[in-house]
């Protein structure tokens, strides 16, 4: 299946493009996708581990299923508030 993967400012920082695509077998989890983003930018590993997975625009787990050419979405946490 061909995934399209949109990345946080922060994480295209890191890739060198905010959008990219990825393949993964037929019922692959965004774990799965997380795993052939990793295997094309190997820096992205420790960022990702933290951000927030989002697919067709709803927060999503590891283990949720992806479905082709369904985008998935990463996005890290901003920390900081009122004082």
């Amino acid at each position: 299946m061909q995934i399209p993967v949109r990345l946080s400012a922060a994480l295209a920082q890191i890739s060198g493009t905010p959008r990219l695509q990825v393949t993964v077998s037929d019922g692959a989890t965004v774990a799965d996708v997380i795993e052939a983003l990793t295997a094309l930018h190997p820096d992205l590993a420790s960022r990702l581990q933290r951000a927030v997975p989002m697919v067709a625009g709803r927060h999503a787990a590891p283990g949720d299923r992806v479905n082709d050419g369904e985008e998935v979405a990463f996005l890290l946490p901003v920390a900081g508030g009122a004082r």
